[in-house]
């Protein structure tokens, strides 16, 4: 565990100074050249894997599957003793993955009030508005980065087999949102960075609760 917090010590200084080589350099010239692709599907595409449905889509299902479980059993049932035996109770661990991001994404946001590319290009406003909840300035950490990262490596850890297809759609998402004009680069960055970090986390939290189920 102690290679692991390493790791994730080394990512997040690194993440860092790349975060703040785009603020200072190369985030103007990159979503320049990014927004020239924009295209319709981008959008489509960021509906589909939006933060809210990230969080609203596996508590559903999460929801059906105990009160199935209810109804099956007549009695309660225990959430954490239930998700180690069956599969398709795994949205409950991308819920509290996507959920952890989200709050840490929110916070981020607040605190930084970083303007979206087109307010800052079209006016030439303020880039970072500290504190603020105006939904213009909440362009950094990118909401859709990190809950496609939270979710997508989430499932990945998951379904090892499909983890690089998975990983790969999540960097598609978070690159989409620089191409409609979304987000800077380093807001993408960032909102990757914050994303995979939730998910190793909370799988590693949720893992060591199923090891003492089972051990009991």
């Amino acid at each position: 565990m102690k290679g692991k917090w390493l790791g994730i010590f080394i990512a997040f200084i690194i993440t860092c100074l790349v975060t703040l080589g785009g603020i200072f350099c190369f985030d103007v010239p990159v979503y320049n050249f990014l927004h020239q692709f924009n295209w319709r599907g981008w959008e489509i595409l960021g509906k589909i894997f939006s933060a809210k449905n990230w969080l609203v889509i596996p508590f559903l299902i999460v929801v059906v599957f105990y009160i199935r479980k209810i109804i099956q059993t007549k009695s309660k049932v225990n959430l954490f003793e239930t998700y180690t035996k069956v599969r398709g109770s795994y949205a409950f661990w991308v819920f509290c993955s996507v959920c952890a991001a989200s709050v840490v994404g929110l916070v981020i946001k607040w605190i930084l009030g970083r303007a979206r590319p087109a307010l800052y290009n079209m006016w030439g406003l303020p880039e970072f508005e500290w504190f603020t909840s105006a939904y213009n300035y909440h362009s950094m950490p990118s909401g859709h980065t990190l809950a496609a990262f939270a979710g997508l490596v989430m499932i990945g850890m998951l379904a090892p087999r499909g983890r690089y297809f998975f990983w790969l759609l999540a960097t598609i998402i978070g690159v989409s949102r620089v191409c409609v004009g979304a987000h800077w680069p380093s807001d993408v960055i960032l909102g990757a960075f914050i994303g995979t970090v939730a998910a190793i986390i909370v799988k590693d939290i949720l893992s060591r609760r199923v090891n003492k189920q089972l051990n009991k």
